[in-house]
């Protein structure tokens, strides 16, 4: 009884000439594809998404190694199938034979299972080939890392998975021995609802292939199947991994960059994604502040409003609520000058941490603080008519210093000339 493959396994290529995508690793005079034609790799991390080729390349390599070449999954092997392959590793290099290990989903290796690779990479009795969807910054050894070339693999753009999805139509056909009939716009749908994971889409065609319509002409693939197979994406969006991140950058970024229409689409992909709205609003919060502040201090209003409404209603309804912070934030006028206040302030605290408060703007409950000048020289300002005197408030050694420079943005303007006015007074005094 033949066993079954799906299709994405069938059709795995064996040759570069048969890869799609990544031509800047693996055409023609690129690095990679170089190096592996010589026969020279280095240890390396393949970092991407999935869907993109780690495996497929691991495997190529393996097809032009004259290495020996271990194929590991992280799911599946522990520690101590990890140091029998070390000890053969080292036998082998004795007998002047290299040993290539591939590890697919690296990142799901404990700092155990990592550090036992290091010595034999280090040495070079082992190439190590490792792939993974998450940031080797974070999820690999930083020991390991040092000694791996990473390499980064994008996701498929759409008319590379076109292409490949019309290999596979007529390589269905063929093993089928019937004629498809299937619009390349189609193609072009499956393409776009797989956003360039080529495993996602050859499975999604290889469920509408066989699930046609058969008629005398051959098997016909309708855009209401391809709309039937493709009515639900998976969202790849991960709480606690890297695109969260990367997420949350975009939308505090297109904010910044005053950009409603971008702000809303990456609010709404974290929702869709099962972010936590009260974490979305919890850096509205924050942005007010960061981003705005004083060009329009109701910004901050607004986010806090946002997180209230978002605590009462929860989703899906809080939706709408953080959709109007998000665009109210995007057109409030921009100025950075607090969160620079607050950053100046604190770094000159790290460096003198202990600047005595003068003595002028000191208490003095007791006798003792009174007899040491605490207190002395102390200027009410409700006594001025102006409100305002000329009393020294900051340390001696900062007395000079500004903190928060105020932009020409929104009301910050009208905030620039009132606290000119007010040190003019001051120096009156």
């Amino acid at each position: 009884m033949p066993v079954f493959q799906p299709m994405a396994e069938k059709l795995r290529p064996t040759t570069f000439d048969g890869f799609v995508g990544q031509k800047h690793l693996v055409g023609e005079g690129a690095l990679l594809r170089r190096l592996v034609e010589r026969d020279t790799v280095p240890s390396m991390v393949l970092w991407g998404p999935p869907g993109v080729g780690k495996t497929t390349l691991a495997r190529i390599i393996a097809g032009k190694t004259q290495s020996e070449f271990v194929n590991f999954s992280a799911t599946q092997h522990g520690i101590k199938e990890v140091k029998a392959v070390m000890e053969r590793a080292t036998t082998a290099q004795l007998w002047g034979k290299k040993t290539i290990v591939f590890v697919d989903e690296i990142h799901r290796f404990n700092k155990g299972q990592q550090d036992a690779f290091l010595p034999r990479v280090e040495d070079g009795s082992v190439i190590l080939i490792g792939a993974t969807t998450e940031n080797p910054s974070f999820e690999i050894n930083s020991a390991l890392l040092s000694r791996c070339k990473v390499f980064l693999l994008y996701a498929l753009k759409t008319e590379e998975v076109v292409e490949l999805l019309a290999r596979a139509v007529a390589h269905f056909a063929q093993d089928n021995n019937c004629q498809i009939h299937i619009d390349e716009g189609l193609l072009d749908i499956i393409a776009q609802f797989c956003g360039g994971d080529a495993r996602m889409s050859l499975n999604t065609l290889e469920i509408a292939l066989n699930s046609a319509i058969i008629e005398d002409g051959g098997t016909k693939v309708t855009e209401e199947l391809v709309q039937q197979v493709v009515s639900k994406k998976i969202n790849l969006y991960d709480k606690k991994g890297e695109e969260h991140y990367n997420i949350i950058s975009a939308l505090h970024k297109s904010m910044r960059n005053s950009d409603p229409q971008a702000a809303v689409y990456w609010m709404c992909r974290m929702l869709d994604g099962g972010e936590d709205p009260l974490y979305i609003a919890r850096r509205l919060v924050r942005f007010a502040s960061e981003d705005v502040g004083m060009a329009d201090p109701a910004a901050l209003v607004q986010a806090n409003a946002a997180y209230q409404a978002s605590h009462f209603n929860g989703m899906p309804e809080c939706g709408v609520n953080l959709a109007q912070a998000v665009v109210y934030l995007s057109l409030a006028p921009k100025s950075n000058a607090l969160d620079a206040a607050y950053h100046a302030a604190m770094e000159d605290i790290a460096k003198s941490p202990n600047e005595p408060v003068p003595l002028v703007i000191r208490n003095a409950p007791t006798k003792l603080m009174k007899q040491l000048n605490y207190g002395k020289g102390y200027q009410y300002a409700h006594d001025h008519e102006s409100k305002i005197t000329n009393m020294q408030c900051l340390p001696d050694n900062l007395a000079d210093k500004t903190y928060y420079t105020p932009t020409s943005q929104g009301r910050e303007a009208r905030i620039a000339e009132h606290m000119q006015n007010l040190e003019n007074l001051r120096k009156n005094r």
